[in-house]
């Protein structure tokens, strides 16, 4: 016979495993950025800035367009208010910097991720477009931003490679067999 604390275990169990893969996108978003800029350690802001091919002029455009679309969706997940404002800033130029300022913005995401429950998953958020506001899913808006960080990081891995760096591996994250030593603090 089933009790009811039971019976709650299996819900949390379940609601858990399905709010896991978010968690894990955030884990394996915020592992991919410190390895992309710890290959950047010591580059210099000429270098950072020059012109490489890519959908953005640059390696330091490319990796600011990364940072601002997430600040962008992460204030409407938390529903900050500033909506469009976030671009609003000037292009920072030094990789540490930038890259400090991007793990800020990765630990907020991976906080979020950490407090989703099945019901916030299905809450819906305003985002600020040019043309008005849209009301977006939160579970949607989630895989929205892993997706655009992903994409992006990909074309700044070619960047990196450009600027005579060896690009760190980045898909070693989920599976026991070939997980990177530097994922394993992620993991728990």
């Amino acid at each position: 016979m089933k009790t009811a604390d039971a019976d709650s275990d299996a819900k949390s169990g379940e609601e858990g495993a399905a709010m896991q893969p978010y968690r894990l996108m955030a884990l394996n978003n915020a592992w991919a950025n410190a390895r992309l800029y710890g290959a950047l350690r010591g580059l210099s802001a000429a270098a950072f800035t020059a012109a490489r091919p890519g959908f953005f002029p640059s390696l330091a455009a490319t990796l600011n367009h990364i940072h601002e679309v997430d600040l962008y969706y992460l204030d409407a997940l938390e529903r900050g208010g500033a909506g469009r404002a976030v671009y609003d800033r000037p292009e920072i130029d030094d990789p540490a910097a930038l890259g400090a300022l991007q793990a800020d913005a990765d630990l907020r995401l991976a906080q979020f991720c950490r407090a989703l429950d099945p019901a916030a998953l299905a809450e819906t958020r305003k985002t600020e477009r040019a043309d008005g506001a849209v009301t977006e899913r939160v579970d949607a808006l989630l895989l929205h931003l892993f997706q655009h960080q992903i994409h992006h990081r990909g074309q700044a891995h070619v960047q990196v490679q450009h600027a005579g760096i060896a690009p760190p591996q980045l898909d070693e994250f989920y599976l026991d067999y070939d997980r990177h030593p530097t994922a394993a603090p992620y993991h728990g």
